[in-house]
């Protein structure tokens, strides 16, 4: 095992300096359309941003890295590895004040010394800081650095403790926070990933997540580094207005992994044309992993269906849970079709996962496989009693990839990161990472039912806001591709009796008049109560961007029902139970 994760990137520059280690796509068919760096490359440039680091900032220090999509960003990733700097990944800061001032909650509580950028994102980042009193002279500008002499000073001693990054959480159910990830972590994450499917050098890595995302980051970026291989990279822009090209990267890099959410299967699924299907080769993709949001069995079916023809394999996709809190990778299996149960729905509502006849009534749930190298349970979050197989509860990890807790915030480490069974010996089952997540565990598989924050309690009936959204546009073609946010809002009675109504806001494509409006409305609440035999209170139909997501593209739901509360969200089209209408006046 190596000491630090310096040590596993140089043993490559060392074996394979000319190979390519990194490239990004911007264009399939302009010049300038691809830019590839080799390990040599990578680690000529990545020590002269080691050297220009360390003339300004100790081992330790943090360094802010705002990078729009391309090879930059890794440059500046492995230079602050090799410095001992701490890197700090963030999204730019962008034209909306929101983003700015995410940027700058990111940069206060991680108390960056060096803000890092490269000339491209310069004007944008350079007028962040002087609205947020910092000085746009100390940014350092990697690109334009000189590279340092061989006889530049060694790089700094690391050990497996050493601290590599902070990731900073998505915010979907609160302010950021960051992760404190070491060396350690991140070297145990990419073994285990790349163990469990069998990866090894010649495996090709590619995605447009973002790379300040942790998938992007520790799951598309790192392993290959790790391991001596290659990764392509493409701007999650370019994924939205062409999800064809997703695919066709997979196809002309020869790529084995990629990953990606599942609205992104769903996306191409509906969106790639026959033209754009035609030529395809999916034979080669070996690793399809679906995460970073609940997998909906019926994305894989359409998916596995649509994609057939252009060689894809159904044992290639790959249903996998993760985390920023463990590094990333979590749990997965691979070489086998998606492992689909089906389940009655009423002991689902109830808290249970009890699998039925395939052909009879019930709804499907997908395993995320095996959580290999991890001491998972299952517990009620209130009382923390362990719960036995097939009862949902949240899930909660040890093991050498959760990350050493939250930056300089000892009271979220210690209720996130230090979680106590209570029915336990002492001492025996302590230290566990609370996820937030609720699940349960069956034959040593792992399913994910939802977010714990976000999970809707209806007269006693669990239900999760992610299958009410997808049922919503499986049943109206007027959804498709959109978001949606589901929530629950508390109301009283004339005598003081609280109740939880039932609320969905979503998008809305295309334009529509007043009529179709109100037959839409009406269809989607009675799509609501055939499915889950629930009473949609209050439904709000906006406009695409409206709904709320987080850097890395998840729903917030909580954020969305503060604005909807708050009387905040500007609707083509409301209908509303009295009582919400009291509410949000």
């Amino acid at each position: 095992m190596h000491v630090n994760f310096t040590e596993a990137i140089r043993r490559n520059v060392a074996d394979r300096g000319s190979s390519t280690a990194v490239t990004f796509l911007s264009d399939f068919d302009a010049d300038d359309g691809r830019i590839s760096l080799t390990y040599a490359e990578l680690d000529r440039r990545a020590r002269s941003v080691a050297a220009a680091l360390l003339k300004r900032c100790a081992p330790g220090d943090r360094a802010l890295l705002l990078y729009p999509e391309g090879i930059e960003f890794a440059v500046a990733f492995v230079g602050c590895l090799y410095a001992g700097v701490v890197a700090v990944p963030s999204p730019l800061p962008g034209r909306y004040r929101h983003h700015q001032r995410r940027v700058s909650v990111i940069a206060a509580d991680a108390d960056v010394t060096a803000v890092l950028t490269e000339s491209r994102a310069l004007v944008e980042v350079g007028d962040w800081a002087e609205a947020f009193d910092r000085d746009r002279d100390a940014l350092v500008v990697t690109d334009t650095l000189e590279e340092p002499s061989p006889a530049a000073e060694p790089l700094p001693r690391l050990d497996h403790d050493s601290v590599a990054l902070l990731q900073y959480t998505s915010g979907s159910t609160g302010d950021p926070k960051g992760v404190v990830l070491t060396h350690g972590n991140l070297l145990h994450n990419a073994e285990s990933l790349c163990r469990t499917f069998g990866l090894d050098d010649g495996s090709r890595f590619g995605s447009w997540i973002p790379h300040y995302h942790d998938m992007g980051l520790m799951g598309i970026l790192l392993p290959p580094l790790y391991l001596g291989s290659s990764c392509v990279l493409m701007s999650p822009t370019t994924f939205l207005k062409r999800p064809h090209w997703w695919l066709r990267l997979i196809d002309e890099f020869d790529i084995a992994w990629s990953a990606g959410p599942n609205f992104a299967y769903e996306l191409c699924s509906r969106q790639v044309t026959d033209e754009q299907l035609a030529g395809l080769d999916l034979s080669r993709w070996k690793f399809a992993n679906n995460g970073s949001e609940p997998v909906q069995a019926a994305t894989l079916t359409a998916f596995a269906k649509r994609f057939a023809a252009a060689g894809l394999r159904t044992e290639a996709l790959n249903p996998c849970y993760g985390m920023a809190e463990a590094t990333v990778f979590v749990s997965g299996s691979g070489h086998r079709e998606p492992v689909v149960l089906r389940v009655d729905e009423q002991r689902l509502a109830g808290g249970a996962l009890v699998p039925v006849s395939a052909a009879g009534p019930g709804r499907d749930v997908v395993s995320c496989g095996f959580p290999h190298d991890y001491d998972v349970r299952i517990v009620e979050p209130d009382s923390r009693r362990a719960l036995s197989e097939g009862e949902i509860g949240e899930i909660w990890l040890r093991g050498p990839s959760v990350g050493q807790g939250y930056w300089d915030n000892a009271e979220a480490t210690e209720r996130t990161f230090n979680g106590t069974v209570s029915d336990a010996g002492p001492g025996t089952e302590s230290g566990y990472l609370r996820t937030g997540d609720l699940g349960a565990v069956l034959d040593g598989e792992l399913f994910i039912t939802g977010r714990l924050k976000e999970m809707l309690i209806l007269r006693g009936r669990n239900l999760y806001p992610q299958d009410i959204e997808y049922e919503a546009r499986q049943h109206h073609p007027e959804l498709h591709g959109m978001f949606g946010a589901a929530f629950t809002v508390p109301v009283q009675d004339d005598e003081g009796r609280q109740e939880e109504l039932l609320v969905l806001v979503h998008e809305l494509r295309g334009r529509h008049t007043e009529d179709e409006l109100e037959r839409l409305a009406s269809s989607i609440r009675r799509t609501v109560f055939t499915e889950f035999g629930a009473h949609l209170s209050g439904l709000a139909l906006v406009r695409r961007g409206a709904v709320q997501r987080t850097t890395s593209g998840k729903i917030q739901r909580l954020q969305m029902r503060e604005l909807f509360c708050a009387g905040e969200i500007s609707a083509l089209i409301a209908r509303l139970d009295p009582r919400l209408e009291r509410v949000t006046a």
